[in-house]
Order: C-alpha cells, then structure tokens, then sequence
C-alpha cells in the first residue's frame, strides 16, 4: 500500500517534472499570432504599445534561449513571458484601433473646419466685390448688438493703449462676416477684433435691398 502510495508520488513529481521542462509551444503560438495581428500602422498611432510588445518578446526570446542551454530546464518563466506577449499584443492592437480612429476623427473635424474658412473667405471676397460703403444718400447703419473690447491684462498692467483701426465687412443681413486690422497695435488687435466681430447692425437697403456694407470703425484703449 504504501508502495504504491510512494509510486503515484513519483509519478505526479515526474509528471509535473516533464510538464515544467517541456518548452511551451502552445502559449508561444499563441503569443506569436496574437502578434501577428497587430497592424503594420500600430507604430505610428500606438508607439508604446508596441514598443511594449517587442520588449516583451525580446525577453521571452531571452528566457527561451536560457533555458534551451540547461540541461535541466524550467520553462515556467517562459510561459508567464508569452502571456506577456500575447496580452501587450492585443493591447497593442486595440490602442492602433483607437487611434486610428482618433486621427480619422480629427482629419475629418480639419478638413471641415478648412472647408468652413474656404466657404467664408469665398463668401467674404464675393460681399466685398459687392459691398456699399456709407456716404452721400447711403447711411451709416445703426448698430444694434454691442460688445465691449477685452482689455488685455498684459497690455493693461503696462499700461499700453492706443486706438485700433478696423475696417468691416457687412453681410446683407448686418452682422459683420469679415473684419481687418487697418491700424495696429500689437497687443490689442486680437482683443479689438475678437470685439468687433460680435457687433451686429441694422440691415442697409439700397432700393429697397438689403446689401453689404464695408464700414471703417475705431476702437480706443485708454490704459
């Protein structure tokens, strides 16, 4: 009995023996094609995704070229290494996914917005071709939403001021679709532009029509 007690023991040592020396080519198939899949793209919208999955591989190969060498070999460390790989890998794939998606995402917002501004600049230069300017029987139209400049702390704490010069274009409608700086001053002109283009006014008619205007209007900073 008890000979046949120590005779399974032998058996289940050798057996988990052999189960530990032998090299772990179903965790490393598995490793090697979860790879595979990740896509040649990855470097470029998940670098350190796979910067992670190479330096895992380089230390299973490490730990599999170790052990070859002995002549009594433990490949336990192998396989906890391959499972390294294989789950950095499929990390590694899901991060190219997400950002690939993200940079589709963002190059479609940019080709919008280029759209955007490519439509307004186009709208913008037929107005002007097409805008009146105030004088003689055309009125200066009555402004009817007003925005008070920002004044720029930088500018303010130096105590820099001085009288930005705009000229502005008028849609049919009154509200001002392009406005530019005729008079500088550097740091002012953003806060004096940002201001103005929230202006509304009260349409021009010529006969009847509502038309484009191009009016010239200054904008004062007194520190």
């Amino acid at each position: 009995m008890m000979a046949t007690g120590r005779l399974a023991m032998i058996v289940l040592v050798l057996a988990l023996s052999a189960a530990c020396n032998t090299r772990p080519a179903a965790e490393i198939d598995a490793a090697q094609a979860a790879r595979a899949q990740v896509p040649p793209t990855a470097s470029r919208y998940a670098p350190e995704s796979v910067k992670a999955v190479d330096e895992a591989q380089a230390a299973l190969d490490a730990e599999l070229a170790a052990q070859d060498e002995k002549w009594v070999k433990s490949y336990d460390r192998a396989r906890e290494l391959a499972t390294n790989v294989r789950t950095a890998s499929e990390k590694a794939s899901a991060d190219a996914a997400a950002g690939k998606a993200r940079a589709d995402a963002d190059a479609a917002a940019a080709s919008a917005a280029a759209a955007r501004v490519k439509a307004g600049a186009e709208m913008r230069a037929k107005l002007v071709k097409t805008a009146v300017r105030p004088g003689g029987a055309i009125r200066a139209p009555a402004k009817t939403k007003d925005v008070a400049p920002v004044y720029p702390a930088i500018a303010k704490s130096n105590r820099i001021g001085g009288t930005v010069q705009l000229e502005l274009t008028l849609g049919p409608d009154g509200k001002v679709v392009n406005a530019e700086v005729l008079k500088s001053v550097p740091l002012l002109n953003q806060a004096a532009l940002d201001a103005v283009r929230e202006w509304e006014y009260a349409p021009t008619r010529v006969k009847g029509v509502a038309v484009p205007v191009i009016l010239n209007v200054a904008i004062d900073f007194q520190p």
